[in-house]
Order: structure tokens, then sequence, then C-alpha cells
């Protein structure tokens, strides 16, 4: 058994100390690694990434994260990526890693992502700059999505993608059509589909649906805390049907 626990937009802030940290409480027993997807703090500060250091100092399994848009707000990422880092937490911006459970190695690659929209409805390269540059950062974080799934494919048994911005439209749905460009692209499916994987995880969408899959066939799920109403699901990689496992 391979099991993934995983969850997405925490938003720790003062007003939610030791909330986190509840919810984790059996998670050692439960899985054997834990994805956050994003969006750790409120407003991004290195106070509130030291609110999830604390949050977190019980959970003894490899924990593996990625930053979301609130991580950023602060101008002091590089400040809570350090924190994380401090506290045991792996941080991936277009990187990968590996974790060896129960002899098979499960292989972790992970972006932030970006926006841009879905086929048919999507913001493209042309136009002013601020445009482009919009685009652009889609493209790059697609491009360091595809590299590291691909050369982590060769060290791994089992790949998961972790992001912050969804791949596909359909674990949006709930969210109103208007802000699907601000909240994922198909850049990102694309990439996934690509390199290959077994897995995807995402937050970001609070009014967004669980479950989706890429057009290759890549099963897709929204972690956000706000969708799973639970402290995180549980996925078994050597099993799917048994995954979405809840714990309250």
């Amino acid at each position: 058994m391979t099991r993934i626990a995983a969850v997405g937009d925490i938003h720790v802030g003062l007003d939610s100390v030791g909330h986190v940290a509840h919810g984790l409480e059996h998670v050692n027993e439960r899985a054997d690694v834990l994805l956050l997807a994003g969006d750790l703090t409120r407003c991004g500060t290195a106070a509130e990434a030291a609110l999830v250091v604390d949050e977190l100092a019980a959970v003894t399994i490899p924990v593996v994260a990625v930053l979301g848009n609130h991580d950023f707000h602060s101008d002091e990422a590089g400040e809570v990526v350090r924190l994380l880092a401090g506290g045991g937490v792996t941080v991936l911006d277009g990187t990968s890693t590996t974790v060896e459970v129960g002899g098979a190695v499960v292989g972790i690659a992970g972006t932030k992502g970006f926006g841009g929209g879905f086929a048919g409805a999507c913001a493209s390269y042309f136009g002013e700059r601020a445009m482009k540059a919009f685009i652009a950062e889609t493209r790059a974080e697609a491009a360091r999505l595809h590299d590291a799934l691909v050369g982590v494919s060769a060290q791994a048994d089992r790949v998961v993608a972790l992001l912050h911005y969804s791949p596909v439209e359909a674990t949006l749905r709930g969210e109103r059509l208007e802000i699907y460009p601000f909240l994922g692209s198909h850049l990102l499916a694309e990439a996934i589909d690509t390199a290959g994987a077994d897995l995807v995880v995402h937050g970001h969408a609070h009014k967004g649906s669980e479950r989706g899959v890429t057009p290759g066939g890549v099963r897709v799920r929204n972690v956000a805390q706000q969708v799973i109403g639970h402290a995180y699901r549980v996925f078994d990689l050597r099993d799917p049907a048994a995954e979405d496992r809840s714990v309250a």
C-alpha cells in the first residue's frame, strides 16, 4: 500500500493556531507521505510560515509542499520556503523529490502553476506586454512541471504531480465561469499528459469540485480543504479503487 495524504489551502494565520495540528493528529498512522497543495499561509508572511512549521511539528512522515498565490502575497516567499525547509518540509518549485514507501519509490514533481484558462476560452500570447507576461508565466510553469515529471519518472514506481492551480476544468465546477482563467490552465494538463503521472492533486478552487481527469486520462483531485471538508484526503496509489478516503 502506498498511501498519500493531501490537502491544500490550509491558510494558517494567528487566529487558526492549533487547528491544522489537531486535524493532522493521526496522519502518521494513516498515510506514508503528506502533500500540501499550496496556500499554506494567509498572506505569505514569515511569521505565518513559522506558524505552519509549528502546526506540522508532530508530523513524522515526509511532508512535501508547493506554494500557492497567498504564499507570495507579502513578497516574502524566499523566507517562507527557508522556514518551511528548516521545519523539515520539502518545498517543490519546478522540481521533484522521491520517497521510499514499503519498498516502492514514489516520485513527486511539483510547482505552483498559474492561470490562463482552458481550450476554447483561454488567453493567448498576443497583444500587450502584460498579457504576454501572464501567458509566459504559465508556459514556464508548465515546462518546469513537465521536466520535473520526466526527471522523476525514471527513478520512481509511482508518480504524483503536486500543484496549486488546476490543470483541468472539471475540478473548477462550482466556481464562477468568469474566473476560470485565474484558477488554472490547460497547459498544465498538456505537460502532465506528455510526461506522465499516476495522480494529480491541486488546491486553489475553494468552490470547485473534487474529481477530474486530464485529456490523457490522468486522475486529478482538488484537495482544497474548503472542497473536501476534512483535514485531508488519503489516496492509495496502488489501488485507485480505494482512493479518496476522508479524514475529519
